[in-house]
Parts: structure tokens; C-alpha cells; sequence
């Protein structure tokens, strides 16, 4: 189903709501990446450009546990960030929509709320389009409700790799759980030339897989003393890793097969990390991938808050096809699930 377009949308003269992404980090109360702020502008520039009379954003911005991380969790330096962006009078940022306990139980009264005023509705949130919330789906059953523009690139974009692709496909998955990806894995990975697994995932893989298929592990890991930044490090073949260590990076030998793998590929899509690339001494094999990603001439999807980030920090996220912007919503969508948000909106 291809959800209608906020491009078909007569907004002029009309006030419109608008369920935006702006869940971005935070640092010392300031915006620490804007990504998703600036992912949002197309949209809004679009209404302005057509006349909307008043735009109204919203957004959640974390998970606030009650009335003590208001301050926490306010949405007021995320406001000022995208004010200085799109100098406009006409746009109102609202409040952050999980302050109201109503919001993740798609309560009708505070859909009613939100939607107050409001002649027509935008959800242009892809990273919370597998949430049936208040401003997702309440609000999408009151007022006319169309996508925003980087919710049909996002759609578009990892839709295509659920149609045939170019080959050679490899799919690169890293993380803690195989859990979390393995919906994902079972739909793509079935389908890919090539599945190449780095993180906690590959040692659950390695002691017991509920995959059909082969997918390729680290034959060496950087192995830590200790789960901590500073740790004591050395390079071992994942079965020689010391008691009590821990394998926190994939180390330099995964890195340059993985590399070799990676780069005749027509197709790739590429979510999670190698290890605990936050920290310096365990950043290199996500880097790595980030790079050999990069240089694929082909089309190449990164998804996932923590893959999107590494790239970011490599100065490569102008070198893929995609970035994703949404991390559940992502999986959901390729593991060939229903989107909520996106089923509220009719089809175009």
C-alpha cells in the first residue's frame, strides 16, 4: 500500500499538524546531532511553501518515566534547534507528546487534543511509524491524513529491497541480540548472497543458530580484560579468547574479509555495529564496515541509530544511498510487518 502524499495535499490557507521525528540526542541540554532534525525540514518547507496558514510540530524526544524528567526530556532545545534551521513564524513546535501518559496508548482524548485546531494531518515520522500512538494513528483517525515526504523516501527506499535487487546482495547485521534482528535476517537474509554478522550476535550464532542459511562470523575478535573503555586489549582467533575476557570489536583479519566481501556488492544493507564502537579501542571493525560500505558502487541502505551514527562520525553518510532514520521501524517494515502509522493513512 502506498500511503497518499502531503504533495496532493490542498493545505493552503489551513492549519496543519504535523508528526515529525525529532527524537534526536541530547548532550548537556543541547542538540547533539540534528540529523533527524534536518531530515524533517523538506516537509515542513513544502506546507509553508503552499500556504499553510500555521504548521504545528510534534514529536516525542526519549522516554520520560514521570514528572521529574520533564526537564530531562523537554522539548525546548530540539524547538530552538529547528527554529534557527527554518525561520518561519508560522511553525509552532509542541510539547514533547510522551509527557502525556495518553500517548503510547493511543488514548482518543489526547488525540483530540493534539489534533484540536487542526484541519489536516502530516505524519512524516518514520522512526515511530511502528508505534500505534496518540500522534501516529489517534490523530490520523480525525483529520485527513497524508506522508510527508521522508516518510515515502524512507518507504521507497528500503522498499526496494524487499523487490528483486542487483547482485551480488550482502546483508551485514552486528548488534547484541539476535533477536532483535532476526526477523530481518530470516526475510532478507534468505534472499542475500552474502550475510555477514559482527557483534554480541555472532556468538550467540556460533553457539546455536535458528538460521536456515550460512552466514559468515569473525575469525578473530579484539578481546577486552574487562567490559570497560580502558581495558587491557589483544588481538585473539574468536576460540582462543582467555577466560573471563571479552570479545569486543572484530579484529583486523574479519575486518579486511569482511571489506573484500562487501565491496563487489550491487546491493547491501547494513544494520548494527561490529562491537562497542562508542568506545575508541572497540571502534575500528565498525569503521571498517562503515568504509567498505561506502565504497560500493551500488545501492547500499544503512539502518539503525547506531550504524547511522558510525557513519556520520566517519564523514560517510553522503557516500550510501540511504541512511535510515528509523531503527524499529526499519526492521519492522523489511521484516515484512504492517506500520501502523502508515496503515492510518489512506492510500493514495
Amino acid at each position: 500500500m502506498k500511503p497518499r502524499s502531503v504533495r496532493d495535499a490542498d493545505v493552503a490557507g489551513k492549519r496543519v499538524l504535523v508528526r515529525s521525528d525529532l527524537n534526536v540526542p541530547l548532550d548537556d541540554g543541547r542538540v547533539a546531532d540534528d540529523m533527524r532534525i534536518r531530515a524533517s525540514l523538506p516537509t515542513l518547507r513544502l506546507l509553508l511553501e503552499n500556504g499553510a496558514a500555521e504548521v504545528r510540530v510534534c514529536s516525542h524526544l526519549g522516554r520520560p518515566k514521570g514528572g521529574e524528567d520533564r526537564a530531562k526530556y523537554s522539548i525546548a532545545p530540539v524547538r530552538e534547534r529547528l527554529l534557527e534551521l527554518l525561520h518561519d513564524e508560522r511553525v509552532v513546535v509542541l510539547e514533547n507528546t510522551r509527557f502525556n501518559p495518553g500517548e503510547t496508548k493511543n488514548d482518543p482524548e489526547f488525540a483530540r487534543e493534539l489534533a484540536e485546531g487542526c484541519e489536516l494531518f502530516v505524519n512524516d515520522a518514520f522512526g515511530s511509524a511502528h508505534r500505534a500512538h496518540a500522534s501516529t494513528v489517534g490523530v490520523a483517525e480525525l483529520l485527513p491524513a497524508y506522508a510527508g515526504l521522508l516518510l515515502e523516501q524512507e518507504l521507497e527506499r528500503l522498499g526496494r529491497l524487499l523487490d528483486e535487487v542487483e547482485r551480488p546482495f550482502v546483508l551485514i547485521s552486528g548488534g547484541a541480540k539476535v533477536e532483535d534482528k532476526l526477523g530481518v535476517l530470516r526475510n532478507l537474509g534468505g534472499r542475500a548472497d552474502e550475510v555477514l554478522i559482527g557483534g554480541k550476535m555472532a556468538e550467540e550464532l556460533r553457539e546455536s543458530s535458528p538460521l536456515e542459511f550460512e552466514v559468515v562470523l569473525p575469525p578473530d575478535v579484539v578481546a577486552a580484560a574487562a567490559f570497560e573503555a580502558d581495558a587491557e586489549t589483544r588481538v585473539v582467533a574468536f576460540d582462543e579468547l582467555p577466560a573471563g575476557w571479552l570479545g569486543l570489536d572484530i579484529g583486523p583479519e574479519t575486518r579486511a574479509e569482511f571489506a573484500e566481501r562487501i565491496r563487489p556488492a550491487r546491493t547491501v544493507f547494513w544494520n548494527g555495529p561490529m562491537g562497542v564502537f562508542e568506545w575508541p579501542a572497540f571502534a575500528e571493525g565498525t569503521r571498517a564496515v562503515a568504509r567498505a560500505v561506502a565504497d560500493v558502487d551500488g545501492y547500499t541502505v544503512v539502518g539503525g541509530a547506531d550504524s547511522v551514527r558510525a557513519l556520520g562520525e566517519a564523514g560517510l553518510a553522503g557516500s550510501v544511498t540511504w541512511a535510515s532514520t528509523g531503527g524499529g521501524a526499519s526492521l519492522e517494515l523489511l521484516e515484512g510487518k504492517e506500520l501502523p502509522g502508515v496503515a492510518a493513512i489512506p492510500e493514495g
